[in-house]
């Protein structure tokens, strides 16, 4: 049995906002990293807004300090997996050493 993770809900402010950064000229893997999103999410949102039919909970506004957490959970997550790497390579290089 899978367990299933469990759907994120954003609502049509949160989804607008990531989608006119993209039109405002910022790339999408910059977005998508900054406020943990995935690729493809952010593109289906793209598409749904250039038709009109973007929709979300809707339930709550994302205020300014939501947003910089969401981001900074996202950044945290990136230098995570970094250092992970930087102890990998770290362990191999030693290795040659001694």
């Amino acid at each position: 049995m899978m367990n299933r993770i469990p759907k994120k809900a954003y609502t049509t402010e949160f989804k607008e906002l990531a989608v006119k950064r993209v039109s405002d000229g910022e790339a999408i893997s910059v977005v998508v990293r900054e406020l943990g999103l995935s690729d493809q999410t952010l593109r289906n949102w793209i598409k749904a807004s250039s038709e009109g039919k973007l929709k979300g909970a809707g339930t709550k506004v994302v205020t300014p300090e939501a947003m910089e957490l969401s981001r900074l959970r996202a950044e945290v997550a990136r230098l995570k997996r970094e250092n992970e790497i930087i102890k990998k390579a770290v362990a191999y290089f030693a290795k040659d050493v001694l």
